[in-house]
């Protein structure tokens, strides 16, 4: 299961009122020891959970009033991973966005990939537009610490336009942050080939590489477009790094006038969207509007916090690094099929696994989270048995309550409810056995669990 988190600051503020339709939540369960399956061979019979996997065709608008705990968030909240991506965060996003005048995203790029649904369940797979954006009173802003592939976000917005969603004047994207070249991704995956059995899994969407040109100072950023007499030398030099970096890379007079010719046309279109956002961000917050800050990725991405050097891959996760409580058994692949849980941006396969206390406990120490949003609860519904990671052992036994790399897992054995809850609304009506499952979770992470997601459909929300 994953786990989304609400962090609120400490100056809560409450807003007009607005028209509000509950979301549900997508997770996945983080798992790392081999079951039985001769133990569980209901899994087989009863298949996967269908409302997990179809979101529903119509939703029903919410008549009663907004949760008191959605009106009392704070006027600058923010929506954070708890693990290593994949925990539903831009679902959460869509649902509070009728409750916030702008969402940020505040990180990242184009590896990740936000699944939101409208009203009608139509699925939007979103890279670098806020999750906000079906929501038509939300202005959105891509800050300056996103890295922004132009071609990819034009198709995004053409695709989003194509359906009826209007961008115009909602978008905003920082002069300051910087853009991500086609190249950068031929780098991407020069360096994983490089690598060779010790790759780190990226996506191979440029990322890490656009980040690097950035830290080392000669990165362009999205203001540079507005001087394209200085722009070839800028771009000149930093292709001219990466040939001299990579012997694989090509690098000739002809691609450097192509690709400047193609910026001409990108940065005619992108003057309208252009923004000192952080000039935006600060008068949207003396105007007393309020704002939800969504993260792209995770915390067990961070470079300075996270499994380190396994900071650019996608409990799931996708790509390389230490998971201690994955499952690799055909258990795993349940939970996968069920969960549906495959890259939004890549399609790849996510490793599955029970969800790992220990590691919550550390997101939540570093981050200081203040609820808790534990998506996908319906995934677990034919499990006759549910496992949590409780706490990691050295391999003589001695216990560590710490987040290492890839110690032995204790396990807390819990009972399963082997009853479809994808319909609940209420947190009361969960069967028994779910409501001690949630609640043992909050004892051991000293958090509240406020939302718990059911399906992926935006009515799928349990709200505690």
């Amino acid at each position: 299961m994953s786990i989304t988190s609400l962090r609120l600051d400490t100056n809560p503020i409450t807003a007009p009122p607005r028209g509000f339709s509950v979301s549900g939540g997508s997770c996945i369960s983080t798992v790392s020891r081999r079951i039985d399956l001769h133990n569980h061979r209901r899994w087989w019979k009863t298949g996967p959970i269908s409302c997990s996997a179809s979101p529903p065709v119509t939703v029903k608008e919410q008549s009663s009033e907004t949760p008191s705990r959605i009106e009392a968030l704070s006027q600058v909240s923010g929506v954070l991973g708890c693990q290593w991506g994949d925990e539903g965060k831009g679902k959460l996003v869509d649902i509070l966005a009728k409750h916030f005048d702008v969402v940020a995203r505040c990180q990242g790029g184009a590896n990740a990939g936000h699944t939101i649904y409208n009203s009608e369940g139509k699925k939007f797979a979103l890279h670098l537009v806020p999750s906000g954006i079906l929501n038509e009173e939300t202005v959105c802003v891509v800050g300056n610490g996103v890295v922004v592939h132009l071609p990819g976000f034009f198709n995004e917005i053409d695709g989003l336009e194509s359906h009826g969603i209007s961008c115009k004047g909602r978008i905003l994207v920082s002069d300051r942050a910087h853009l991500l070249f086609d190249f950068h991704q031929e780098v991407d995956g020069l360096r994983e080939t490089e690598l060779a059995k010790s790759f780190i899994g990226t996506t191979k969407r440029g990322i890490g590489p656009c980040y690097s040109s950035k830290v080392i100072r000669n990165g362009i950023r999205v203001s540079d477009l507005r001087h394209m007499d200085t722009f070839p030398q800028k771009l000149d030099l930093i292709l001219s790094d990466a040939a001299s970096r990579f012997k694989d890379f090509k690098y000739t007079p002809d691609m450097l006038r192509e690709e400047v010719e193609r910026y001409k046309r990108f940065a005619e279109r992108l003057e309208p969207f252009i923004t000192d956002t952080v000039h935006f961000m600060n008068e949207s917050i003396s105007q007393k509007k309020k704002i939800l800050v969504e993260g792209g990725q995770a915390t067990m991405l961070d470079i300075d916090f996270g499994t380190y050097p396994f900071v650019k891959a996608y409990t799931t996760r996708v790509g390389s690094g230490p998971f201690p409580t994955e499952l690799l058994d055909k258990a795993g692949d349940l939970l996968r099929f069920s969960g549906q849980e495959f890259g939004t941006t890549t399609g790849r396969p996510r490793r599955c696994g029970w969800l790992d206390i220990v590691a919550l406990k550390y997101v939540c120490q570093i981050n200081g989270f203040s609820s808790l949003n534990l998506t996908k609860l319906d995934v677990l519904s034919d499990l006759p048995e549910i496992q949590l990671g409780v706490s990691y052992k050295h391999s003589d036994g001695t216990p560590i309550n710490s987040f290492p790399a890839d110690l032995h897992v204790e396990y807390e054995t819990m009972p399963g409810w082997l009853t479809d809850i994808s319909c609940i609304r209420n947190y009361s009506d969960l069967p028994k056995a779910a409501r001690q499952y949630v609640e043992r979770i909050e004892e051991l992470v000293g958090v509240p669990i406020n939302y718990i997601g059911v399906g992926p459909g935006r009515d799928a929300l349990i709200y505690k």
